[in-house]
């Protein structure tokens, strides 16, 4: 089934019930499908078609998920970018996959003026979502919903490409994942049916549509009939919290960052959570510290411990029956879905061994547009039945029940002394001591040793030292594994997405 089905199927089952909220707009279902029927038509006559590629470079509210819907009802491919990214990035990204048309917040036409200097006029063609003086040539959002749909529709496959998402690798570089409709058709239908998603629940999330993580709460949402609360960020977490109490929300999708500044609010009251039925957690390894302390504040939220990569969506999820007696895993595979931990040859290793991540099924993406060499390392075939396979580059070791557990991205693990520390172990360690907020362990170079860690905490006690917490950590990790460094910030560099950056604090992107 392709995308832009479920809103229709949306409108007919539930035309009056409400699919967005954002702030004090709400669009029922009805008005989300005709609003985008109008984008739709105006990408059309603008001479967007099937195939097309069209960047959405906005926020996150109702307009955006109004622009992502009309792009596949035009056959087109939806580009969607952090609003956040300077004129640089966003060039880059317009060469690549050089859109036809951009959708933008009206407070990011100067950064979208700056990226397509030089480029033909009225191309791409540019939708802002208020007229604004750095682009007079722009259209207007509100004219464009206007716009009468024409009766003949195009011809559409339901394995057309859907996506390009953009995501940096190593090298910092961005890489587009090429996703189908077919391949975001089995993720949405996998999390739904693990999640137990239904028409009643009302998901409240903070995460940025242009993430993986984020744009699926969308898709989840209009796939089962359910209500989607917006924020635009979770800057402000007691606000956020006051609105999941007001909307009675059901689903709260979050990543560890952001847990982590719940647990830093003074006096954490669980009545905003009272009618929570679960919380998901995905983006980047949850500290298990944390998982305790969610536990005891929420024991009846279920908690559902995930991974996933823009290139598969989700691999894993952890049913929440056995988050307590597995804290430290992230699961099984999801449905309908493969994975395993294979060595330096695709083979698979023993339980308790480190390998590599692979991942197969139906959700796995297509390659990287334009990159064919870096899709020839990433999707690999099983030696062993010749299926292809997504390689993650992410390090796993599985139990003898194939539950997986997530030990550090490969090119995390710090080598020190002759010895190779992957951060993350440090970290959970880190987590476990009383004033702890956040944590990141880096390789810093030293004379003698070559690298040794080094740490960076956020606290939430300020009485905290780095004698305290070095003595923490020869407590309870191996000498190889105590930083030799320690550094406290007031903030450490997380990504658009709202995940701690390892490369930005390595690279000195901290606030002392």
């Amino acid at each position: 089934m392709r995308i832009e089905a479920t809103l229709r199927a949306g409108r007919r089952q539930h035309p009056g019930k409400t699919a967005i909220v954002d702030g004090a707009r709400r669009l029922s279902y009805a008005e989300l499908c005709a609003a985008s029927d109008g984008l739709a038509a105006w990408l059309a006559e603008s001479g967007v078609g099937r195939g097309d590629r069209v960047v959405v470079f906005a926020g996150n509210g109702w307009r955006t998920a109004v622009a992502l819907f009309a792009v596949w009802k035009a056959g087109a491919v939806v580009c969607p970018v952090d609003p956040a990214s300077k004129a640089r990035r966003l060039s880059f990204i317009l060469d690549d996959c050089m859109p036809a048309a951009i959708v933008a917040d009206a407070r990011a036409a100067a950064t979208v003026a700056a990226a397509c200097a030089g480029r033909p006029a009225g191309r791409p063609a540019t939708v802002l979502t208020r007229p604004h003086p750095a682009l007079p040539g722009a259209a207007d959002f509100a004219a464009c919903l206007r716009v009468a749909p024409s009766p003949a529709a195009p011809a559409l496959r339901d394995d057309d490409l859907a996506a390009i998402l953009y995501t940096s690798g190593s090298t910092g570089v961005p890489k587009g994942v090429m996703l189908g409709h077919d391949n975001i058709a089995a993720a949405t239908a996998a999390i739904v049916g693990y999640l137990g998603n239904t028409a009643d629940d009302v998901i409240l999330s903070a995460l940025p549509l242009f993430f993986g993580y984020g744009l699926t709460q969308l898709l989840t949402a209009v796939q089962v009939g359910a209500t989607l609360v917006l924020e635009t960020s979770f800057a402000y977490p007691a606000a956020v919290l006051d609105r999941l109490r007001a909307e009675r929300a059901t689903g709260f999708p979050v990543v560890p960052s952001m847990i982590a500044l719940m647990l830093r609010m003074d006096a954490l009251d669980p009545a905003p959570f009272a009618s929570l039925r679960y919380i998901t957690s995905a983006g980047a390894a949850l500290p298990v510290a944390h998982i305790r302390r969610l536990r005891a504040l929420l024991p009846d939220v279920q908690l559902f411990s995930m991974y996933g990569q823009t290139e598969c969506v989700r691999a894993t999820w952890l049913p929440p029956a056995d988050i307590d007696r597995r804290p430290d895993s992230v699961g099984i595979a999801v449905p309908g879905g493969a994975a395993a931990v294979v060595d330096e040859a695709g083979f698979p290793v023993a339980p308790g061994v480190v390998g590599e991540l692979v991942v197969s099924g139906p959700h796995v993406m297509r390659g990287y547009w334009n990159d064919a060499a870096a899709t020839v390392r990433a999707l690999r075939r099983d030696p062993l039945t010749g299926d292809r396979r997504l390689h993650t580059g992410d390090l796993f070791v599985a139990d003898d029940a194939g539950y997986l557990s997530f030990v550090s991205r490969s090119d995390d693990i710090v080598k020190t002394g002759g010895q190779k520390v992957a951060p993350r172990e440090v970290e959970a360690a880190l987590y476990d001591l009383d004033g702890v907020a956040e944590a990141l362990v880096v390789g810093v170079p030293d004379p003698v040793l070559g690298t040794v860690l080094k740490a960076m905490i956020v606290r939430s006690d300020d009485t905290l030292g780095a004698e305290e917490v070095l003595r923490h950590c020869a407590a309870t990790l191996s000498p190889v594994m105590v930083p030799k460094q320690v550094e406290f910030c007031r903030t450490l560099a997380k990504t658009g997405s709202g995940k701690l950056s390892r490369r930005a604090v390595s690279s000195g992107a901290t606030t002392a």
